[in-house]
């Protein structure tokens, strides 16, 4: 597997129905896509991991991802819920690890160097952060042996986030969007949909499209072959600089994911 991420993989989340991921997963994997992304806190990995072994895509070939849930971020509790999710996953070794996100029981000093226990290990290849600030970055980068190999965070045009794709461009990390679309928001924003018509696109491809010229990998979950296919091709729409300036100037911020507690809110 390459130490980069693919500029677009799956994501997992739903509320409900966790069972579908077995065959979401499936169908993504035969459709060509590598990057596989969940979390302990979806509730489905056993289900990405029943889709992982039914695909016909050999298991090295694809680049899975899960994400270490809050109350497990003590030293311990990394290292047996990350075990617990290998099983359940089925596999022997995780591309990628986030923590998901740096409240509740996260300690930076402590939990990290448990993530690092884990690549000593083998368990796990490459370590991620989730939903930090460039602050707690810099302390998270501080206390790693282990690169941080990518910073999944909630972006699109409405939530561009210049200043982490600022930092992760100067300390050579992936920048990772979840809600790459806005749960549809994107849909219908004017500048969008105008660039869509003219370069015979969907909103979410011209999207997709602008997070990759912007050095952004992305995670949007589809909810059929179609869907997964277009979300796929989206890096072949090759958006001119007319095009993704007319996107940067879009005069209207939108999050998805805002609780109180975030660490942007504290």
């Amino acid at each position: 597997m390459s130490t980069d991420l693919p500029p677009i993989g799956l994501g997992t989340y739903s509320d409900d129905n966790r069972e579908q991921w077995r065959e979401h997963v499936r169908v993504a994997l035969d459709a060509g896509y590598r990057h596989v992304d969940t979390a302990q806190g979806y509730d489905n990995e056993t289900y990405v991991g029943q889709g992982l072994a039914d695909a016909d895509t050999p298991r090295e070939d694809v680049l899975v991802a899960t994400k270490v849930d809050t109350e497990n971020l003590a030293p311990e509790d990394v290292i047996a819920s990350t075990e617990a999710s290998l099983d359940r996953l089925g596999i022997d070794r995780l591309d990628l690890l986030y923590v998901h996100w740096p409240v509740d029981t996260y300690d930076a000093a402590e939990t990290l160097a448990a993530f690092d226990e884990l690549v000593d290990r083998g368990l796990v290849e490459r370590v991620g952060l989730s939903n930090f600030t460039p602050a707690l970055l810099d302390e998270a980068r501080d206390h790693l042996d282990a690169p941080v190999a990518a910073h999944q965070v909630e972006c699109h045009p409405l939530c561009p986030q210049e200043e982490l794709r600022a930092y992760a461009d100067e300390h050579g990390h992936r920048l990772v969007a979840y809600s790459p679309l806005a749960k549809g928001e994107v849909f219908d924003v004017p500048a969008i949909r105008d660039v869509a018509e003219r370069r015979d696109a969907t909103p979410a491809q011209v999207s997709l499209a602008w997070l990759d010229a912007n050095g952004v990998a992305a995670v949007p979950k589809a909810s059929s072959a179609a869907h997964l296919r277009d979300n796929l091709a989206a890096p072949a729409l090759d958006l001119t600089d007319e095009d993704i300036a007319k996107i940067d100037s879009i005069d209207r911020e939108y999050r998805v994911i805002d609780p109180e507690w975030a660490p942007w809110n504290r």
